[in-house]
């Protein structure tokens, strides 16, 4: 399965902000539920969320990170909420983050894969969403290994559905945790140059990350392999209107990119692009679009190194830079909480709200 039913459209109307848990042991702080995504019942991608409603998921995210700063990290938002982590590949800190979310929330968390499922005994994805309908669940946190995956399942469900990756199409939270992490470090994401360094062309986090960044007032910069590059990323120049990701420069090599950047992002590179032909020899690609201390001097002093990980130290990222004062690598996995808790909470004590 390559193609589903289509995007829902984009949300209309201002966001209302949520109002984060309270103490362990109470309701939520104000006793209303929240509406962040107004009209949505799901988290698909970023681009179907207003400037708006992405604000009010960051500013959720930092009464979570209060949450998780306490000595008992314990509050009972969601108590008496299922929240399903189903994975069709592998993950380590996507899906431990939700399910760390969701029981700091006080929801339960039930964490099926594919190789302990009936997907081994050759149950499709419809039958395994309609079980799961069944079952009367209230967030399904998905990852396939296909593009629209999540969304074929959300059109066939009752609960709320959290992309959680799939294919090379998008990875929404993963770009919600690194809008927070630059914003928790400057104040801001409007005006901020942010250079993302790559595989352009398979990685779901760039998509998303495009999108919500331009959205938020980012100027978005990036470089790779020819061969990594989408349709219509021409080094040099800046992609045209009609296109999607218009207004996104392509730099013509790496050092160019990083050159005045707030932000530095290297992206994985997957070894099995390279079997493909899509790659030059891994040494030629860490010489040219590695970031190193060299080049990450070229950015802006105080400039932040991300990386959505897993991290290939020595392809990627030198390893004096990943584990240098200005890699925040570890902090967007800690991050990668609080930030799920504001989706997870959003969606799931909002359904009153609207409509659900």
């Amino acid at each position: 399965m390559t193609q589903t039913q289509a995007r829902p459209p984009a949300v209309a109307g201002p966001a209302v902000k949520a109002t984060p848990p309270g103490q362990a042991g109470d309701a939520p702080a104000g006793g209303d539920q929240p509406v962040m995504f107004a009209g949505q019942r799901h988290l698909l991608d970023v681009d179907t969320l207003s400037p708006a409603e992405v604000t009010s998921i960051l500013e959720s995210a930092e009464g979570m990170a209060e949450v998780l700063s306490r000595d008992v990290r314990k509050t009972p938002a969601l108590r008496g909420k299922t929240v399903i982590t189903l994975f069709y590949e592998a993950s380590t800190r996507t899906r431990v983050s939700f399910e760390q979310a969701g029981k700091v929330l006080g929801a339960d968390v039930i964490n099926v894969t594919a190789d302990s499922s009936s997907v081994k005994k050759g149950e499709s994805l419809l039958n395994t969403a309609l079980t799961l309908r069944a079952m009367h669940v209230d967030a399904i946190v998905m990852r396939h290994p296909h593009s629209g995956a999540p969304y074929f399942v959300a059109d066939h469900v009752d609960a709320s559905v959290i992309n959680a990756g799939d294919g090379t199409h998008a990875h929404p939270t993963q770009a919600l945790v690194d809008l927070y992490t630059i914003r928790r470090h400057f104040g801001r994401l409007s005006g901020l140059r942010v250079a993302i360094i790559g595989d352009i062309l398979y990685s779901r986090v760039v998509r998303s990350d495009m999108h919500g960044l331009r959205k938020m007032g980012a100027e978005v910069v990036v470089c790779g392999p020819r061969t990594l590059l989408p349709p219509g990323f021409a080094p040099g120049e800046t992609v045209p209107e009609g296109l999607p990701f218009q207004g996104v420069r392509v730099a013509a090599s790496a050092d160019e990119a990083v050159e005045g950047a707030d932000v530095v992002m290297a992206l994985r590179i997957q070894s099995e692009r390279q079997s493909a032909g899509h790659l030059p020899d891994l040494r030629e690609y860490s010489a040219r679009w590695g970031v190193n201390s060299r080049r990450l001097s070229l950015a802006n002093p105080g400039a932040l190194l991300m990386h959505p990980g897993p991290m290939n130290e020595g392809i990627e990222v030198s390893s004096d830079v990943a584990h240098g004062a200005q890699s925040v690598v570890e902090e967007q996995v800690a991050n990668g909480v609080a930030v799920r808790m504001a989706v997870l909470y959003a969606l799931v004590a909002g359904k009153r709200e609207i409509g659900q």
